[in-house]
């Protein structure tokens, strides 16, 4: 039997490929530099994934959020996380009609396509929970009814790492929900240079050059992005090494790892490299997508031990050293089906 071809048209990918690079000089119209943090971004909207943005305050972060939003005209709706907040500021309630003597609901503000969940690290724990509900599910419960949430649904989160005062820990299940956590440095010079000039002239306006339809076709097309069978391997046994560092000959490294990267982290190796592969103009997925991706997927779903705390081991490091030591595995581009229509046409082989 012979397999399928691809269904994807490399002049379809190549044309999707361009709406994303005008979306994105779009974006940098307003933000300068920041390029790993707006190609993330843009993997997520493809890929249906949260993100989590981690930096100093004044890093653009918000501001990225915000102006990519706008060049989508999609929804989107800021939402200041503090202390006090509670899980009907985020969904919504019942409120009583005493004219029709019966609740109703109000929906909150978590009903958009994108949400921006800033310093989302200062809400406590009811606050994450009914959060969570919304990125698993892409639902909300209020009372005894259950609300769709608008499609496309994404959570872009910010957090500080400087102030402890006031923040909370993000419970565990929270953060693997999160397909990416990025982290964001401080601008090169002449970056710099550019925002303090922007900043004293008037930004030029962003337009609208992605419809939220045309983000869900494009979505659709992501899903249709070839994956060889080697390429998964490559990704599985990249995040088991996380678990085992011994799978990968470094053995010596388990004792700093209290915990390594769930399932969740192939799959969205996985699911991240297919949006990143049309992001690049490609139709298959490449190992190097995946390793690409790998710091981002993973950073969040490595939890160090005492001992590489004691032994002032740092995280990226020994992340570093995994997917290094993880061999990337030769897959043919010309044919993503070479293999396996050789292994059908040539069983003993």
């Amino acid at each position: 039997m012979e397999p399928s071809k691809p269904s994807l048209e490399p002049q379809t990918v190549m044309e999707a490929a361009a709406k994303l690079r005008t979306l994105l000089l779009e974006v940098k119209k307003v933000i300068v530099g920041q390029d790993l943090m707006l190609e993330r971004i843009l993997v997520a909207l493809l890929a249906r994934g949260h993100i989590l943005l981690e930096g100093v305050p004044g890093l653009a972060k918000t501001l990225a959020i915000r102006t990519t939003a706008q060049a989508i005209g999609a929804s989107f709706k800021r939402i200041q996380f503090t202390p006090d907040l509670v899980p009907a500021d985020l969904v919504g309630t019942r409120i009583y009609n005493p004219k029709e003597a019966r609740f109703e609901v109000e929906l909150g503000p978590i009903f958009a396509n994108l949400i921006l969940a800033d310093e989302i690290n200062r809400a406590p724990a009811k606050i994450q929970s009914a959060l969570l509900e919304a990125m698993q599910e892409r639902q909300v419960t209020i009372g005894h009814e259950t609300f769709r949430l608008p499609d496309p649904f994404l959570v872009l989160a910010t957090q500080n790492p400087i102030e402890s005062e006031g923040t909370y820990f993000l419970p565990e299940a929270q953060v693997d929900r999160f397909m990416f956590k990025v982290w964001l440095d401080y601008p090169a010079f002449y970056e710099e240079m550019t925002v303090v000039e922007r900043v004293s002239s008037q930004f030029e306006p962003v337009k609208e050059v992605l419809s939220a339809d045309e983000l869900r076709a494009l979505q659709a097309m992501a899903d249709q992005v070839h994956v060889h069978q080697a390429v998964t391997e490559y990704a599985v046994r990249l995040v088991r090494a996380t678990r085992d560092p011994g799978e990968v000959g470094l053995g010596p490294l388990k004792k700093y790892i209290s915990y390594g990267a769930s399932p969740r982290g192939s799959v969205n190796l996985i699911v991240g490299a297919k949006a990143l592969a049309i992001v690049r103009g490609r139709e298959y997925v490449l190992p190097e997508d995946v390793r690409d991706l790998a710091p981002e997927v993973l950073r969040h779903r490595l939890i160090l031990s005492y001992e590489a705390l004691a032994d002032e081991v740092r995280l990226e490091e020994l992340l570093q050293k995994l997917i290094a030591a993880t061999p990337l595995p030769k897959v043919h581009i010309g044919d993503p089906y070479r293999d396996t229509r050789q292994a059908l046409e040539n069983p003993s082989a």
